[in-house]
């Protein structure tokens, strides 16, 4: 958690370990490095900031593992819609439409993280192999 993020936010009690870093991106550096797969619950921009961002740096290349949300009563289900729109219009490649996994059981979130195939990354800044 983020040194300032300590006066606002609480660490939840029942933690093992609670990692104190100097920043937001540091934070999501050491998530990202530490991680095996992601998987976000309900939350808020701050929540959508972050898996928007994992999610695209699965897209570029920068990770290949596993991104899933917990579509708790369809909570998640119009930032999918948004992202089948997008690929068929073209904005996102047909392949990235499914980076980010729903998942709608918790006693389904590992099973579908350890079975996930991560979609093949775009080249880097859009620059096309020959």
């Amino acid at each position: 958690m983020p040194k300032g993020l300590f006066t606002s936010e609480i660490g939840h009690p029942g933690l093992t370990e609670l990692v104190e870093v100097g920043s937001m991106h540091e934070r999501k550096a050491l998530m990202a490095a530490e991680a095996d797969a992601f998987v976000a619950l309900p939350g808020g921009l701050g929540t959508l900031e972050e898996l928007a961002e994992i999610a695209t740096w699965s897209q570029l290349g920068i990770h290949a593992k596993p991104v899933g949300v917990l579509d708790v009563d369809g909570f998640w289900e119009p930032l999918l819609g948004f992202l089948a729109s997008a690929a068929d219009a073209g904005l996102i490649r047909p392949q990235h439409r499914d980076i980010i996994l729903r998942i709608t059981a918790v006693e389904d979130v590992i099973p579908a993280l350890a079975a996930a195939t991560v979609p093949p990354s775009a080249p880097l800044l859009g620059i096309e192999e020959s």
